[in-house]
């Protein structure tokens, strides 16, 4: 059976554990030491590492985690800012990952070099995201190297994939995203229900994803620049006519820079 952890890390990041009872895999580790307790409270083999892009609260961790394994595949972007990676991918790359096949999706924003990975649905479980920085529960990730166009059409690639979709970010930012997110959109009432939700799960101590595409689609800003009223908002907030939904998500990336 399928087992997909949010492993605490740091202050608010998540590395994604994902096992099929025996073998495990880690999405973005960090930082070795939740890892490893993860996997030895399970009993888990480590059979692989899968990297979104280069900074280091998502790298941080692979050199340690690779000490007793050096031959542990790791997956990653095709870039030389991350030394570790033994699987160079590219926008399209396929590849199997234990039970599940993986499609590879270039995602340049957040950074130039990102990725991420889309595992198929199959009879026993929705598909899988593993975003990375781009996407958030509520929100996307800052563009510290990539354009809103990049950003765009990064989000336009999530939006095709199936509604059920487990949405898996890499950090627990969705209560500070949600709070924009009413600023912007105050008339969505599945945004007011979804506050409350979340809300209820951090109080309890438990994380608010993974997420669906479902939930995002009609609570997340960022992918809902059709909305009328999204579209007053950008327009209020920028001061002048804010045209297409390339302007109204850049307008929304520097509103929430500021927020």
């Amino acid at each position: 059976m399928l087992d997909l952890t949010p492993i605490p890390s740091f202050t608010d990041n998540y590395i994604w554990g994902l096992s099929d009872g025996q073998q495990a895999w880690l999405i973005d580790p960090g930082e070795a030491a939740p890892a490893r307790q993860w996997l030895q409270t399970h009993k888990l083999d480590l059979t692989g590492i899968l990297i979104t892009h280069h900074h280091s609260d998502h790298i941080g961790g692979v050199q340690a985690l690779l000490h007793h394994n050096p031959k542990i595949p790791v997956y990653g972007p095709d870039t030389s800012k991350i030394k570790t990676v033994t699987v160079p991918l590219k926008d399209g790359t396929e590849f199997n990952l234990g039970p599940w096949r993986v499609a590879v999706l270039g995602v340049p924003a957040h950074t130039l070099d990102h990725i991420a990975y889309y595992l198929a649905p199959n009879a026993e479980q929705p598909g899988i995201l593993f975003c990375g920085d781009t996407l958030f529960g509520a929100g996307c990730g800052r563009l510290f190297e990539g354009s809103p166009k990049q950003l765009h059409q990064a989000l336009k690639r999530f939006k095709t994939l199936p509604p059920e979709t487990l949405m898996c970010c890499a950090h627990e930012y969705t209560l500070s995203n949600l709070a924009f997110a009413q600023q912007v959109e105050p008339g969505n009432r599945k945004l007011q229900e979804r506050q409350q939700q979340e809300q209820c799960k951090r109080e309890a101590g438990l994380p608010t994803l993974p997420s669906t595409l479902a939930v995002e689609l009609a609570t997340n800003p960022f992918l809902r620049p059709h909305s009328p009223e999204i579209q007053v908002s950008a327009k209020h907030y920028a001061k002048a006519d804010v045209i297409g939904e390339e302007a109204i998500i850049a307008t929304l990336r520097q509103w929430k820079d500021n927020f």
